[in-house]
């Protein structure tokens, strides 16, 4: 039996317009145009590199303090998620998604921490995203 194809992409796919790392999901081009090639095992990996680069990331900034309130949310708002996926990096898509529709971090199970602190939701995401492509485009040079 064939395991069905998770994908990490959020249907903000940045590289249709020239961009060599995708601002959504934060894969490369040939990253993408080759997912759906790759074995399970394969993709399993690269997820996890996804979600240890935006954990990674995040940390800097935001902060999981109730990981069930944030499931809980996820689910109410209807954010996709995987059950695997660190808390951390589906903090990060809740940010993506909601950031102009939350007033309270809390409500979600989060804490800003760090350069975070006294920033709102959509200034947090808008500190997250260069900081995300930068490390993306990290982990596009690494050696493979």
């Amino acid at each position: 039996m064939t395991r069905r194809i998770i994908s990490p992409c959020v249907g903000l796919c940045s590289t249709t317009v020239g961009d060599d790392v995708c601002r959504g999901c934060q894969r490369h081009a040939d990253e993408i145009r080759d997912w759906p090639a790759f074995a399970s095992d394969e993709r399993d990996h690269r997820l996890a590199e996804l979600d240890a680069l935006r954990v990674e990331v995040a940390n800097e900034l935001l902060c999981v303090v109730d990981a069930d309130m944030l499931k809980a949310q996820l689910e109410r708002h209807r954010i996709r998620y995987r059950d695997a996926q660190p808390p951390l990096s589906q903090a990060v898509e809740l940010l993506r998604v909601g950031r102009d529709r939350i007033n309270d971090l809390s409500r979600y199970g989060l804490e800003a921490v760090g350069e975070g602190q006294g920033l709102s939701p959509a200034e947090l995401h808008a500190q997250l995203v260069p900081r995300l492509m930068a490390a993306a485009e990290v982990r596009r040079q690494a050696p493979a």
